[in-house]
């Protein structure tokens, strides 16, 4: 075989299939919409990124490279759920009261990450806690608690 046919055959050659998405559980749905609250002002930045890092490594007692491969499988399905409201509805059924609210505490610390209150990442979070049915004034204090540094 020629040279020039060895290269004709590797840039031919198909790539592997990717690895289809997992059907997010309570943890993986938790990781995207906190992936998704991150994204919702168009800019999804390194402060971001490692607050996500860091919720996920203590929410879950991963290590870091253990977490920033679990964030990376919910910037997946980030891209390709859309439905907010249902993965706030897997974290409901799976997490009793008490764990909701860290959780909402967890989606603002990564809203404030950047420094930047964008009012967009706001409202997905109001949304958010609305749907795991969050009490204002339990959301009030986990925003007061997530603000703190």
């Amino acid at each position: 075989m020629t040279m020039f046919e060895h290269l004709k055959t590797f840039f031919s050659a198909k790539t592997p299939p990717k690895k289809p998405l997992p059907e997010p559980d309570a943890r993986l749905a938790l990781g995207t919409l906190l992936v998704r609250v991150a994204m919702a002002d168009g800019a999804y930045l390194f402060e971001e990124v490692e607050e996500i890092d860091l919720i996920l490594s203590q929410a879950y007692g991963l290590k870091p490279l253990e977490a920033a491969k679990m964030r990376a499988t919910c910037e997946q399905l980030a891209l390709h759920i859309k439905d907010d409201r249902a993965m706030a509805e897997r974290v409901r059924a799976a997490v009793d009261y008490e764990h909701r609210l860290t959780k909402v505490a967890a989606l603002w610390s990564v809203v404030m990450a950047d420094g930047v209150n964008d009012e967009r990442e706001q409202a997905l979070v109001e949304l958010i806690e609305d749907t795991l049915g969050i009490d204002r004034s339990d959301s009030e204090a986990a925003r007061a608690e997530a603000s703190i540094p």
